[in-house]
């Protein structure tokens, strides 16, 4: 079985996952958001012109869980078990970091689902506060966490 996103031929093809067995998938991605500390302030406080930030960040974030194979050409399309979006806010450096969890009983890893959840989560955030300053920073989206499937657990090293 080839994990090659190309044929023989070098066309584009989304990889045949129908003969691996389906086993629990998880993984954890963040990404951060800097801003001035009044704007973020102004968050916490829930005065934002726009209304509740974090509140529809986190919506955004959960709906991007599902919207993968949307966005990113070859990805397959997943039953998504689980979506959570969990912030935590350091006021003196004015940062929010965002963590993305995403599960699913599958055949294929749901790393490009946390990925893209927490993306879209600091992008809702930055859409809804740019009013107050468009030098918002998205900064360090990563993955954090991985397991199941055939290459197992994955945890990044800080």
């Amino acid at each position: 079985m080839s994990f090659n996103h190309f044929d023989t031929n070098g066309r584009a093809v989304m990889v045949d996952v129908s003969e691996k067995n389906k086993t629990m998938r998880t993984a954890i991605a963040s990404a951060q958001v800097k801003m001035q500390q009044d704007i973020l302030c102004t968050i916490i406080e829930g005065a934002a012109s726009k209304g509740d930030v974090l509140g529809v960040a986190r919506l955004a974030g959960i709906m991007a869980s599902k919207k993968v194979p949307d966005m990113i050409p070859l990805s397959h399309p997943l039953a998504i078990h689980h979506a959570s979006i969990e912030f935590d806010v350091n006021l003196d450096d004015g940062l929010i970091t965002i963590r993305a969890t995403v599960k699913a009983y599958e055949r294929t890893g749901v790393e490009m689902e946390a990925m893209v959840s927490a993306s879209l989560t600091a992008l809702t955030i930055y859409d809804m506060c740019k009013g107050m300053d468009k030098s918002i920073e998205i900064r360090n989206t990563m993955l954090e966490y991985k397991d199941g499937g055939k290459s197992g657990l994955y945890q990044r090293q800080n």
